[in-house]
């Protein structure tokens, strides 16, 4: 097996491992049961660093794990799953822009929950209602993930490029 693929399989793991212990972070709201998971804007800039490929496999292996180690219902990983396949179009429309940086995050929050709310049955305003606080939170930080991210990928780069 080559360096690269080393490196690429290494590196997808990783980005697995953050979405996933991310996803356990519960950011606090001022609106009382809105707390949001750090996992949404960090998935964003994910997508937008590293690609649909490397996200979408980390994605899928944060969800396998998440489901093996019991913090996960299926349930839970399709939502995730379709915010993720719609995080990943926008990407494939808008590319690596502010744009997408800024709308990414909200649309597929406000689509995954209208899922959840066809899921459930229950009325889609109030599930958007208690997301909206996460939705303004991740068009604000996704794009300072994405460059801090970016930094960090570069300076690998560059010491791997040294070895």
């Amino acid at each position: 097996m080559s360096t690269f693929k080393i490196r690429e399989i290494s590196e997808i793991a990783l980005l697995a491992a953050f979405i996933a212990v991310s996803g356990a972070f519960k950011l606090p709201s001022f609106i009382p049961g809105s707390e949001f998971q750090l996992s949404a804007p960090i998935a964003v800039a994910i997508c937008g660093v590293f690609g649909i490929k490397k996200y979408l496999l980390a994605g899928i292996l944060a969800s396998a794990g998440g489901l093996l180690l019991g913090t996960q219902t299926i349930f839970n990983v399709l939502i995730a799953m379709f915010f993720r396949i719609l995080v990943a179009l926008l990407y494939a429309v808008l590319g690596k822009t502010k744009i997408f940086y800024l709308l990414s995050g909200p649309v597929a929050s406000s689509a995954a929950r209208l899922a959840l709310s066809l899921f459930i049955g229950k009325a889609v305003y109030p599930l958007l209602a208690a997301a909206l606080p996460g939705m303004i939170f991740t068009a604000l930080t996704s794009g300072l993930f994405a460059s801090v991210l970016e930094k960090t990928l570069n300076l690998t780069k560059r010491v791997y490029e040294r070895s």
